[in-house]
């Protein structure tokens, strides 16, 4: 996804998935970025929405899909034995998961809820692989995911639950002396910070 600007160069990307890049420096991921960015938002809203990568990208080897909604662009870079319609399609199927699931998405849907839209991805692709199109299947699986999300707590309530389960231990003493090897450790008396 590329966030559309004037002439200046681009924010980072809201979300930017690299799979076969990941060993590249941080550098030559973001000169593809602005290139990938220069390159779609100086096409015109009439043209198709296919285009040849640019040269960081690998050329005429690789075509960007892209899909322009509203403020947010959405571009896949495939190699060029991929179907164009498919990939719009499948962008397509992304977009509207995507809107399913946070209900009008918009750019702040997709900055604070990173993780959210990443899983979202993995659900649809993973690893270069089309793994579901059925937006049905996919808000399901979205939908499991907060519920189990939801009964753990969340993260934020795991020391919580960890100190609870300390206390809940039942132990018929407290241990004075612990020994481990050659190890002997004398625990102090904790009765006052209970």
């Amino acid at each position: 996804m590329l966030q559309p600007a004037c002439d200046t160069p681009p924010l980072p990307p809201v979300l930017l998935s690299f799979l076969a890049l990941r060993s590249k420096p941080e550098e030559i991921q973001q000169q593809i970025v602005r290139e990938t960015f220069h390159l779609v938002l100086k096409r015109d809203d009439n043209i198709c929405n296919f285009l040849e990568g640019g040269s960081l990208i690998g050329g005429s080897d690789y075509k960007l899909i892209y899909r322009h909604y509203a403020t947010l662009y959405f571009v896949f870079c495939v190699d060029s034995s991929e179907s164009e319609l498919g990939i719009l399609d499948l962008i397509q199927v992304f977009v509207e998961t995507l809107d399913k699931c946070f209900e009008n998405v918009c750019e702040l849907d997709l900055i604070f809820h990173m993780d959210k839209v990443h899983y979202i991805l993995q659900e649809v692709v993973m690893g270069g692989m089309v793994l579901e199109t059925n937006m049905n299947e996919i808000v399901a699986q979205i939908e499991a995911q907060n519920k189990l999300e939801k009964s753990e707590g969340g993260l934020s309530a795991a020391p919580a639950r960890a100190v609870s389960a300390v206390k809940n231990i039942n132990l018929p003493e407290i241990p004075r002396n612990i020994n481990i090897g050659d190890i002997n450790i004398k625990v102090p008396n904790l009765s006052q910070f209970v």
